[in-house]
């Protein structure tokens, strides 16, 4: 914690100059951030579309498998138009709550039915003009998904998602490019939906682009089952075996492993995403982070379904859930999880020079409010514990990418109804549905 810190922002490159601390009062033309400033907050898993979902799934009772079936409902809805409109207010949520860059694990491909557009990327490029327009950064994670199970094909839903195989998907991923505030991923959906020989193909895709490889592990025991049955291996082993895993991969949830699993993903440098609110709104329990963390994997955080959008939220519970798991308090200091929600998470999404309040940085960071009904009364020293185990993402003030302030005061500068513009997305594809 540090009072009366000035940034210095180059606008030509939206860098952060210099740091000085020990400035007595603004100089003439500073913007002025009242409250905590942190480096900007890294969502580093995120399907943009299951925002549509947010109070639906809710109703009633079910599993996992059960609200997949709600989902998929969503996405045979969505068209290139209607996927822009519904992300660029889900980037312009994140905006809001202090997230700077977001990694969206994109599966969505295809027309119903599997048919390519006329651009075979126009759902990823919707995306990426959502991002601009609502002002952060992203990296797509298009994500190859082949098989509906372990070589199964896919069902009808799953059409739109499928490339027919992963040289296919490597194919039209490769049209992708990155941008300045846009960097191109890979992502393997899971061992089940992409067959053990075409993961290599994925893996050297990424590896050859030198760029980030993502993949939904272990997230639920019936995969894990499956994949005994089909392999013989569990999903981590099968990925070792194949060369998926390593410090430029994260595994996303990690949450029903083995200890040999645990020591795999450890010790080959691979990433664990956390994704708490959405683990447990779909009740598929908590994952061993703290274990994954003390074999060697960094732990970032995402808010996948947007059960919600809150990076504190996901940091608090990273800690809350280990409490209830072990009956033990102060598992990470505040200072961890914040780096778990701002530098892991930009490693993880390939800005590895991102996520610090450094000379030569991005001009990436945001502002928690102190003096909100939540945050108000510890003294400044414990600022970091009232934001993290206190704070939401409604006393986010500001928020400012590459030197650009996309949040002041609480209100979008590019969105100016982010609300109004959630409402009529989600609306639009409730009528599609009618």
């Amino acid at each position: 914690m540090e009072p009366g810190v000035l940034l210095e922002v180059h606008p030509a490159d939206g860098r952060i100059g210099a740091v000085r601390t020990g400035v007595d009062a603004p100089p003439p033309g500073a913007e002025v951030l009242r409250g905590l400033t942190l480096p900007g907050l890294a969502n580093t898993h995120s399907h943009a579309f299951h925002r549509a979902l947010r109070g639906t799934v809710q109703a009633g009772t079910g599993t996992f498998w059960t609200w997949r079936d709600l989902m998929y409902s969503v996405a045979d809805r969505l068209n290139p138009q209607t996927y822009h409109d519904l992300a660029r207010a889900v980037y312009a949520e994140m905006a809001l709550a202090g997230i700077t860059v977001v990694g969206e694990f994109h599966y969505l491909h295809h027309a119903p039915g599997g048919a390519r557009y006329t651009d075979p990327n126009a759902m990823g490029e919707a995306l990426i003009a959502a991002a601009e327009e609502a002002g952060v950064r992203l990296t797509l994670l298009d994500t190859a998904y082949v098989s509906s199970g372990f070589g199964a094909a896919p069902n009808h839903h799953q059409l739109r998602f499928s490339d027919g195989t992963a040289d296919s998907w490597a194919e039209r991923a490769g049209a992708l490019r990155d941008g300045p505030r846009v960097r191109i991923g890979a992502a393997v959906h899971s061992v089940r939906a992409v067959p053990a020989d075409q993961l290599g193909t994925v893996a050297d895709w990424a590896r050859d682009r030198r760029t980030r490889l993502h993949v939904h592990l272990s997230e639920q025991p019936a995969e894990n089952e499956a994949c005994l049955r089909a392999h013989g291996r569990t999903p981590a082993q099968l990925l070792a075996d194949h060369g998926v895993l390593g410090p430029a991969t994260t595994g996303v949830h990690n949450t029903h492993l083995t200890a040999e699993d645990i020591t795999l993903i450890g010790a080959s440098g691979t990433g664990t995403c956390m994704c708490p609110t959405t683990e447990r709104d779909l009740a598929d329990g908590i994952g061993p982070a703290k274990e994954l963390q003390s074999a060697g994997s960094p732990l970032s955080l995402g808010s996948d379904s947007h059960a919600v959008i809150d990076l504190l939220e996901e940091a608090r519970a990273l800690e809350l859930n280990e409490r209830l798991r072990t009956r033990i308090r102060g598992h990470w200091t505040t200072g961890a999880l914040l780096r778990a929600a701002t530098s892991n998470g930009y490693e993880a999404l390939g800005w590895p020079e991102g996520g610090a309040l450094v000379a030569g940085g991005p001009a990436d960071f945001t502002t928690v409010a102190l003096d909100t009904v939540r945050t108000a009364g510890p003294p400044v020293r414990l600022a970091t514990e009232a934001a993290v185990f206190a704070g939401s993402a409604a006393d986010v003030r500001h928020t400012v990418v590459g030197g650009r302030h996309v949040v002041r005061d609480g209100a979008h500068t590019l969105v100016p109804d982010v609300a109004g513009a959630l409402t009529r997305a989600v609306t639009a594809l409730n009528r599609e549905a009618d």
